[in-house]
């Protein structure tokens, strides 16, 4: 999922419907080393929904929820015994607070510069403790996954007032490097036109991975391929990291 389309006030009651935790298989992945670890950043945390699930498990340490838009936050500060900041990873200023980093739904691609993707890795190495580490995962470029953003591959989910809600993603230039721009358009019977939000995502290559991972003080200490634990392959749909600080 792209969570950057959600972040108007409207848009963002939508995230749980799309997002909710059933239809994605990420949230399986990352909750176990969540509950074994003592303090946790949720960075791009969105609704808060991994963090809420966390502490209703019973998860008694820290958790901190990072999120740069106020409409998603609004929704997660709902429970109130978890840490929301408003902001993103540099301006947050953490400083070897967590023994674990999770960014999840594609979150990572986000970055897409090399001076974002650079300063967001020196600020997750900040603020991890010594032995601490990011989980976190990005689509496999070799996949080819936005060849299938088409309207025709539409979804389509129902909120809680039975509204029938319909998301589709659409390639809007051509493809010629790491970064991949897209529309994500919504529309519902009950919207007079339907709303469109843009957005770009970085694919970037295992080996190029690691080589920022290395420069910001991270080496990978885990890479797979899929949500069930796969090898990575050249066929792999996912690169799910976990890096440790060096």
């Amino acid at each position: 999922m792209i969570e950057r389309q959600f972040t108007e006030p409207d848009l963002a009651a939508l995230y749980d419907v799309f997002c909710a935790w059933d239809l994605r298989r990420d949230f399986d992945f990352y909750l176990p080393k969540i509950m074994a670890a003592r303090s946790v950043l949720d960075a791009g945390c969105g609704t808060g929904m991994l963090l809420h699930r966390a502490r209703r498990d019973g998860h008694t340490g820290r958790l901190c929820g990072l999120d740069p838009a106020d409409a998603m936050l609004e929704i997660a500060r709902r429970r109130t015994d978890i840490e929301w900041v408003q902001g993103d990873l540099t301006s947050a200023g953490f400083d070897s607070e967590f023994d674990l980093i999770v960014m999840t739904g594609h979150a990572f691609q986000e970055l897409t510069a090399d001076a974002e993707l650079q300063g967001g890795l020196a600020a997750i190495r900040k603020a991890l403790m010594v032995d601490g580490r990011f989980a976190f995962e990005i689509r496999n470029p070799l996949a080819r996954a936005w060849e299938a953003w088409i309207p025709a591959n539409s979804v389509e989910a129902t909120g809680p007032d039975g509204q029938v809600w319909r998301m589709a993603h659409q390639v809007d230039k051509p493809v010629t490097g790491e970064v991949v721009s897209f529309i994500t358009t919504f529309s519902s019977a009950g919207w007079p036109q339907p709303r469109e939000s843009q957005g770009s995502l970085r694919f970037l290559s295992a080996d190029l991975l690691a080589e920022n991972l290395s420069v910001a003080g991270l080496t990978v200490e885990e890479q797979v391929g899929d949500w069930d634990g796969q090898p990575l392959t050249e066929a792999s749909p996912e690169i799910i990291t976990i890096a440790r600080c060096t």
